[in-house]
């Protein structure tokens, strides 16, 4: 899959003392969790999702009733990651 990342936040209240329940994404044309991150310190969940554009990632979001406080572009940063450019051929 080779759509765009976007990172979905939610604001999370529960004061870090236990880890959100975070639905599954339903198979949608093009949109995958790819990853998601629980910040207790801040009261924010972080998912980085794939899809085609944010409408698409924010109507799958949606459909599963995740609370999206936020949706914005993302790109990866580490070079571990499976499409991210070799470091050592940026040079």
């Amino acid at each position: 899959m080779t759509g765009q990342l976007f990172a979905l936040e939610r604001y999370d209240s529960s004061g870090g003392e236990s880890v959100p329940a975070l639905a599954s994404l339903p198979p949608w044309p093009g949109v995958r969790l790819v990853a998601a991150v629980h910040l207790p310190a801040d009261d924010v969940v972080l998912a980085i999702v794939e899809g085609p554009d944010a409408a698409t990632v924010a109507a799958a979001a949606a459909t599963v009733g995740w609370q999206v406080d936020r949706l914005c572009p993302a790109a990866w940063l580490s070079p571990e990651q499976p499409d991210a450019p070799d470091a050592a051929q940026e040079t």
